[in-house]
């Protein structure tokens, strides 16, 4: 052995030298560092790169992506991602999520974690929370297939067809590959046909599906309709279409009993046959044998030129209605004038319905009105008893402003005028002028489960008309500017709500499903109605706003139905039950 000591016979160093201080340190502490290294030091695991992550996922190799990456911390958002979808593949779905979510903390607008995480959900049948994740990913990756397919197919099973077929036409989709009916309905089939905005062998784009809501719906013959949405093997649809059908005076006797004598407590009937000769030819009426409001309406309407865009209407209103005008429909109210007004009317009007963004209606209507009995009072002025008669020229025009499908969400506006010219004794001209911003909301994805919507309208007449073409705000049945808790009647007459040339009218409630069967449906709700109405130069006019709440039960019936409402007026603690027709 060789070494840089001379060494004695035993084998020690021979002529040794004390070490020196230094010396005993210095080895010592090589000695301790040598014996405490395994402690020290515990190797850091291998990080693995991107491209062997990926290229252990492509090989489904789970077990090792866990085995590799779990000991590392901190972990980048890379590792996060391979983690989640490791742990998801492997069945350990709070693992997964909570791996994902921490790199989304880590890369907020990376696109790939909210989601995985809406995969996870998915896999939970979690629909609205995939739903969730899926607009978080869409708003960072707007133009990416599989996202918008992934989104576009969570809002099909959830029953939301407009949010689905949105995402679905930006990568193409859905293929139409036939379109049938549910059952064979009564209607022509070709008519029907010219309903459908979209065709087979072709891909179904939300306008066209909206545009084809618009045309059934302005058949007047299906009440309750939906397009559902088969999907078949080879990736295509077949588009289905749902309908309850009305034909003849009624689907079965009982429909048509019912519609018949839908209006007997209020003293009317309602005799009506729909789809005459197939072709979606509607007959509506009314008779009404009430001693203070007789009428007779009648109303003849169908398709123009065997098409579903436009739609003609005919329309005749016989009415001699005695009126008592007062102040209130409660309480002390004496009359303040008194008269018996009869009227008759003719109408024609063309519409259009041709789409879902935009609807105009045109027409012209002749009429014809005396005054009998007449008390005027200091409320009513010669001008509003003018006998004579009428032609008016009426233009209406209707659009969608804005649709946010996702969120069931539709604001939608409208405008209409009247100009009408009354050869009375001096002749007289005037205008109406009408205006209305409304919204509706489903806030559930699906059904229609606490419908909300709110409308507010405004009118205006410039020039002086004739007492039956003023504007009432109030609970009458043949006025459609509902103010819920002032009833336009007492004792039978008309009169008792308030009465003007111009008004302004805000109505908003909200309606709870109660039951439901398909062919009975009962809802209940709250409202809130907030109105004024005016008449400058008399003593017409509410003179102040108006505030009414309440709540109100809707039965439908085939469709057609009655409304009980109970609202308070604010203002006087009044309170006003009423029955009203449901369109």
């Amino acid at each position: 052995m060789e070494c840089g000591w001379p060494l004695d016979s035993a084998g020690r160093p021979g002529n040794e030298q004390p070490l020196s201080a230094f010396r005993r340190w210095s080895i010592g502490a090589v000695l301790a560092c040598g014996c405490l290294h395994p402690f020290a030091q515990i190797p850091t695991p291998p990080t693995p790169s991107d491209n062997q992550l990926q290229r252990l996922a492509d090989q489904q190799k789970w077990n090792t992506i866990v085995t590799l990456i779990e000991p590392i911390s901190p972990r980048t958002a890379q590792m996060d991602f391979y983690l989640g979808i490791t742990q998801a593949h492997l069945g350990h779905l709070p693992e997964a999520q909570a791996a994902l979510e921490a790199g989304r903390r880590l890369a907020p607008s990376d696109s790939r974690f909210p989601t995985e995480l809406a995969g996870i959900a998915f896999t939970q049948k979690k629909y609205p929370q995939a739903i969730r994740r899926l607009r978080q990913a869409v708003r960072l990756a707007p133009h990416d297939d599989y996202i918008n397919n992934f989104l576009g197919t969570a809002y099909f099973l959830e029953g939301n067809l407009e949010a689905s077929l949105k995402y679905w036409n930006r990568m193409g989709k859905p293929a139409i590959a036939q379109v049938r009916e549910d059952r064979q309905p009564h209607i022509d089939a070709s008519l029907l046909d010219h309903a459908f905005a979209f065709s087979p062998a072709a891909t179904l784009t939300l306008p066209e599906y909206l545009d084809s809501n618009a045309r059934v719906r302005g058949l007047g013959v299906f009440p309750q309709f939906q397009f559902d949405f088969d999907a078949r093997n080879d990736g295509k649809f077949d588009a289905v279409f749902r309908a309850h059908e009305l034909n003849g005076f009624g689907d079965t006797k009982l429909e048509a009993l019912f519609l018949f004598f839908q209006g007997l407590p209020f003293q009317e009937v309602d005799p009506q046959f729909y789809n005459l000769h197939r072709e979606a030819i509607n007959f509506t009426s009314m008779f009404r044998w009430d001693a203070q409001k007789r009428r007779i309406f009648a109303d003849f309407s169908g398709p123009f030129e065997h098409g579903a865009k436009y739609r003609w209407d005919l329309a005749a209103d016989l009415r001699s209605e005695n009126w008592a005008i007062r102040n209130g429909f409660a309480g002390p109210a004496p009359v303040l004038a008194g008269f018996n007004m009869r009227t008759e009317m003719a109408s024609f009007q063309l519409a259009s319905h041709a789409g879902d963004r935009f609807t105009w209606a045109g027409g012209t209507e002749a009429s014809h009105r005396n005054f009998r009995s007449v008390a005027p009072g200091a409320v009513l002025t010669p001008q509003m008893l003018a006998s004579g008669y009428e032609l008016s020229q009426q233009a209406q025009f209707d659009s969608t402003l804005w649709r946010v499908p996702e969120r069931r969400f539709v604001v939608t506006a409208g405008a209409a005028s009247d100009a009408s010219r009354l050869w009375s004794q001096p002749s007289q001209s005037f205008e109406k002028l009408t205006g209305s911003l409304a919204w509706h909301w489903f806030p559930q994805l699906s059904g229609d489960d606490y419908e909300t919507s709110q409308q507010f309208r405004a009118g205006k007449t410039f020039g002086q008309p004739p007492f039956d073409e003023l504007f009432i705000l109030g609970l009458e049945r043949d006025n459609d500017l509902p103010l819920r808790a002032h009833i336009g009647t007492r004792d039978g007459r008309k009169g008792s709500a308030p009465l003007g040339r111009n008004y302004l009218l805000e109505n908003w409630e909200l309606n709870k499903n109660l039951y439901a069967n398909g062919i009975v449906k009962l809802q209940l709700g709250p409202f809130f109605d907030i109105g004024n109405i005016t008449d400058p130069g008399t003593q017409l006019g509410s003179h102040i706003w108006l505030f009414d709440t309440g709540a109100q039960v809707k039965l439908r019936v085939f469709g057609s139905g009655l409304v009980f409402s109970f609202g308070k007026d604010l203002r006087t603690g009044n309170n006003a039950f009423y029955v009203s027709m449901l369109e």
